[in-house]
């Protein structure tokens, strides 16, 4: 998703599936360098976050040399 300027709205990986980013923006995250700061365990309890999504974005996570709080 886009916003007029053509700059993408968040970072987060399509492969997290539409539900789980909608509700990641909705709880307030942009980027996926700010779930540093939750734990894995926060992220399942937003509603439209499941294990599939917490799995996609623990890699993505992991492929810049981050994780989860607590990780």
């Amino acid at each position: 998703m886009s916003d007029k300027g053509g700059t993408p709205a968040d970072d987060f990986p399509h492969g997290a599936g539409n539900p789980a980013r909608n509700a990641l923006r909705a709880a307030g995250y942009s980027r996926l360098a700010q779930l540093t700061t939750v734990t894995a365990a926060e992220m399942l309890a937003l509603h439209g976050v499941g294990p599939k999504a917490v799995g996609v974005l623990r890699g993505a996570l992991a492929a810049e040399g981050l994780a989860f709080a607590g990780e």
